[in-house]
């Protein structure tokens, strides 16, 4: 079951987004020369709808198309709950009352290739394509309860497994700039597609982003922009699929863990038998002490359910797959993000970014090459 647990939070493996310096209303007195140079020049390109009108009236504006690469590293943590598991097609079971997590973690690295361009000189819209690994680490304890209701942990699930995800996505970017100073709101919709999940991972991501260009004095097609924003994601939160059993763990494991399985349980509901037993008919009918029984008998007829299911998985190990289902949430949706672009001319840009605070830490770095349209 410990890889079953992992695949569960590879919706993070890529997560996409992108920031650049925008359309820029030139101001000051010291740009006079650089606004008359617009309001003269015949904007010669298709892109962006209305780019001839807003050079005329003092935008500088980007070329209007790009590409670029770039690579992402990102760590997150997310909460699990409503986990169900079932083999061969069987019924599912339910193991939120057994089985808790102590942490999920996702590392994912990869690379991603973007393709925009302006609609509108204050609208970028661009696609995404990304190849990326992720490895994943889940720590879990199985939990059964004793005769004085004390849940204890009889079996740990500590893991780490590596997988591959494609993503394919759309965004855009509704943004304006004044004086060097320029807000960009970056949306975005991915799907990673994974071959363990029955359909695609879904994530949308929001990156509100200020930040200010700092044109080099001798040369004006180069400068440095800065920002500082955030960062939020939202992923799917259902997610089912199934796996041969033998994905898990080899057969050797499988039976070691469940035949320590079997002896915890049956030692438990030993304890919650003599407790009962020891019981006067006055306290068995103790609302209290009937709630306590009737808990401990279903966490521990779970337990022993799941076991017997796995146990026959073993005997048809090759040929037995197992079937899940459970919901997800990232742990915090928001963290801090500050980044910077390095404009060497109008054609090529270098980038990076660098996202913290929270349970979430993200990298960005990437090249682009823009041209018009």
């Amino acid at each position: 079951m410990k890889k079953l647990l992992l695949l569960i939070v590879i919706a993070f493996a890529m997560i996409q987004t992108d920031a650049q310096y925008t359309t820029n209303k030139v101001v000051g007195k010291k740009n006079e020369a650089l606004k008359d140079s617009l309001q003269a020049f015949d904007y010669p390109y298709m892109l962006p709808i209305w780019g001839k009108q807003v050079t005329k009236k003092g935008f500088n504006l980007p070329y209007s198309a790009g590409i670029s690469v770039q690579y992402i590293w990102q760590k997150s943590d997310i909460v699990i709950n409503n986990l169900q598991v079932g083999f061969n097609n069987g019924p599912l079971y339910n193991l939120d009352q057994i089985i808790r997590f102590d942490k999920s973690q996702a590392t994912s690295n990869g690379v991603n290739v973007r393709a925009d361009f302006w609609l509108l000189p204050f609208l970028n819209i661009y696609g995404i394509f990304a190849q990326s690994k992720t490895s994943t680490a889940i720590k879990a304890g199985v939990y059964v309860p004793d005769s004085s209701n004390t849940w204890n942990r009889i079996l740990d699930i500590n893991t780490k497994a590596n997988f591959n995800g494609t993503t394919y996505g759309f965004g855009l970017t509704p943004t304006m700039g004044v004086g060097g100073f320029f807000l960009a709101l970056d949306m975005n919709f991915t799907w990673t597609d994974i071959p363990e999940l029955n359909k695609p991972a879904f994530a949308y991501v929001f990156g509100p982003r200020f930040g200010k260009n700092f044109v080099f004095k001798n040369k004006p097609q180069r400068n440095l922009a800065i920002w500082a924003g955030g960062f939020r994601v939202k992923i799917n939160s259902g997610t089912t699929g199934s796996l041969n059993t033998s994905d898990l763990f080899p057969i050797d494991q499988w039976q070691k863990k469940i035949d320590t399985g079997y002896t915890k349980v049956a030692a438990s509901q030993q304890k919650v038998d003599a407790w009962w037993d020891g019981l006067t008919p006055v306290e068995q009918k103790n609302p209290v002490n009937i709630a306590k029984h009737n808990t401990a008998n279903a966490a521990l007829a779970t337990a022993g359910s799941i076991l017997n299911a796995a146990s026959g998985a073993v005997s048809t190990v090759g040929n037995s797959t197992v079937q899940y289902s459970l919901d997800k949430r990232q742990k915090d949706l928001w963290n801090f993000i500050v980044g910077g672009q390095f404009q060497i001319n109008k054609s090529w840009m270098i980038r990076a970014e660098y996202g913290f605070l929270g349970s979430r830490m993200q990298f960005i770095g990437g090249l682009q090459w823009r041209f018009g349209l």
